[in-house]
């Protein structure tokens, strides 16, 4: 069976999204970072190793969903299951030191329940593989993956959140222009993570 167009339309948007995002950190240069830090010597080696992890376990994750792969290859979909699992583990416990660093409470605490949800859910579909109970494995790794997806769902959702606020305000801006991007990045990851849950169970479901 060959993918559907849906998944290569994604992956490519995700792509889109990520790519640019993720390029500046690569060159391994703080003054490049799109954050600011109050301990850059520790804080940015620790998010420039969990945005590469996280964009290990992305780029493996679309590739162990495809079914060519997952029926034909199932050597293959076991070697890029291991990938994505150690890269997942690996990014989230990076993340986690990392939340300790941020600030704001607001951000720290979405950063901390989407990083708990990270590896909750791929340790259950890691679990369930090794107990050859692999119509869970899939639902719980469908679910991981869609942990996955808010780093691209939750910056989708900046415009639209950003249009929401504007209305909600009467298209008028009362605290300016920064208060009102500091807030909607503020939500943005809850948002995308809801969205994300609400399309993955709604699929599951469906099933």
């Amino acid at each position: 069976m060959k993918p559907k167009k849906s998944w290569w339309i994604l992956a490519i948007l995700s792509l889109g999204v990520i790519i640019p995002f993720t390029a500046p950190y690569l060159t391994l240069d703080p003054a490049n970072s799109r954050v600011s830090f109050t301990a850059a010597a520790i804080q940015f080696p620790l998010l420039v190793a969990h945005i590469i992890t996280a964009c290990v376990a992305l780029l493996s994750g679309f590739f162990q969903f495809l079914e060519p792969i997952r029926i034909k290859a199932p050597k293959v979909h076991r070697y890029l299951g291991r990938v994505y699992v150690g890269s997942v583990f690996i990014s989230a416990v990076l993340a986690l030191v990392y939340t300790f660093y941020v600030e704001d409470f607001s951000k720290a605490t979405s950063f901390l329940v989407l990083t708990l949800l990270w590896f909750f859910t791929c340790w259950k579909g890691y679990r369930t593989a090794v107990r050859k109970d692999f119509d869970e494995h899939r639902k719980w790794m469908i679910r991981s993956f869609g942990v996955t997806l808010v780093a691209v769902s939750g910056r989708l959702v900046v415009p639209v959140l950003l249009l929401s606020y504007c209305i909600l305000n009467g298209f008028s801006l009362p605290e300016g222009r920064v208060a009102m991007v500091e807030k909607v990045l503020n939500v943005n990851i809850w948002v995308g993570l809801i969205v994300n849950f609400i399309i993955i169970e709604w699929g599951i479901l469906k099933e």
